[in-house]
């Protein structure tokens, strides 16, 4: 099989043997494109917006969780403790968020967003919504409704299927 990967496109061309096919492999093709032409598109909202992928994430997870413990926040953003250190600091320094001790544990800090970073993260958020709407204006309601059945149920098959394989 014959593949031709451009990140820029969503086009997968295949050799014209396999043109046809609907196999895993063009499966994940083009959910891979896709999903680089969406993040592509949502990192650009992001740093129009001043801030960096990992500041939105922290931010946008204290919005939306409330007070957040810091590792809690790395496990949800995808950063190691090392990084969501670094991205916590950067905001504290901005005057975007706050380390609270927890009152339940001391040894835990929780994040706190300030009355600047609520503002700076509610009007960011509302932009990058919009722009992530635009985005998938492609799809009308039902065809979205659909397809995040779809990747919900191809994700936690491919999930079950990472776990079985780790636990062998």
């Amino acid at each position: 099989m014959q593949l031709y990967l451009e990140t820029k496109y969503i086009d997968v061309k295949m050799s014209q043997k396999d043109s046809a096919s609907r196999d895993g492999v063009h499966l994940w093709l083009i959910l891979w494109k896709a999903f680089s032409a969406l993040q592509h598109h949502a990192l650009r909202s992001i740093e129009r917006l001043g801030l960096g992928y990992s500041d939105f994430g922290v931010l946008e997870v204290v919005l939306h969780k409330g007070p957040t413990p810091v590792n809690t926040i790395g496990d949800k953003v995808n950063l190691t403790s090392g990084s969501i250190s670094v991205a916590v600091d950067r905001l504290e320094d901005r005057g975007l968020v706050e380390r609270r001790p927890d009152p339940a544990d001391r040894r835990t800090r929780v994040v706190h967003l300030t009355a600047a970073g609520r503002k700076l993260i509610e009007r960011a958020f509302e932009c990058h919504a919009a722009a992530m709407e635009r985005a998938t204006s492609g799809l009308s309601e039902a065809e979205r409704e659909q397809a995040i059945g779809l990747l919900r149920k191809l994700g936690k098959s491919a999930a079950e299927l990472a776990d079985n394989a780790a636990s062998i």
